[in-house]
Formats: structure tokens, sequence, C-alpha cells
């Protein structure tokens, strides 16, 4: 995915609902000049690139993020980690939770996505317009 390729974000492992990826902290990724300390739409960017690839994992398709809730819970300072897991897989819409976590072990966040599986007239998620006709 080019925005994730832009932010660094590497999915390790998909499969079966379970995801791994990792982000190395650049000072680009800051939101304090002169400190790396990720601003939080980097680490929102990390978990909802990892929570879609969980979902992914199960259905081989696009899975468009409807909705996530992020809880920031300390300053990510180090390079950081995030598993997701879905934990319910309807027919139209997957959830997944994701834990993040910096690379000296800090809990930075924690968060809950929600993820469009299908209900279009192919069963995929786009409803038979295809993204690139800019739908």
């Amino acid at each position: 995915m080019p925005f994730a390729d832009l932010l660094d974000i590497d999915v390790v492992e998909a499969a079966d609902g379970h995801a791994v990826a990792e982000l190395p902290l650049r000072e680009e990724h800051s939101s304090v000049p002169g400190r790396e300390i990720a601003h939080g739409g980097v680490t929102y960017a990390l978990a909802d690139t990892v929570g879609g690839a969980a979902v992914i994992s199960l259905h081989h398709k696009p899975t468009p993020t409807v909705d996530m809730r992020i809880d920031y819970l300390a300053p990510a300072t180090t390079d950081l980690r995030a598993e997701a897991e879905v934990v319910r897989d309807g027919r139209s819409v997957a959830t997944a939770d994701v834990r993040v976590e910096g690379a000296d072990g800090t809990h930075v966040a924690d968060a809950r996505g929600t993820f469009k599986t299908g209900g279009g007239e192919d069963g995929g998620a786009w409803g038979g317009d295809s993204p690139e006709d800019g739908v």
C-alpha cells in the first residue's frame, strides 16, 4: 500500500485473522521539533494498517475502514510494533483489536477498528464499483 510505504510501515505477518506490523520511528514522524515523539496520526495509521491486514488475511480482498477508535496511553519515542486480532468476522463487517507498543515495551495505544468486508453486488466491500473509478 503506497501510504504505508510512505510511513515505512512493514506488515511482517498476516494470517488467520492475526497480523503484526512494525514502523521504525523517524524524525519525519515526530510531532515535536527536534525530538522523536510519534505524531498521533502515525500511531493511528500503524493501527489502521495492521487491523486491516488482519481482516484481509481472512478475506483476501480490500477491506476499507469503516471506523476506528484509539486510546493513546503513552508517548511513542521508539520504533513501534502493532499486533492485531480479528475479534468478529461477519458477512459485511469485521472488527479487529490492536495493541501498539514501543520497541522498549511501552504500551503506546489500544485501538478497535471496524472494516467493511462485503455487502456489494460482487460480494466485495466496494459494491461493484472499483476504487480506480474514483468511487
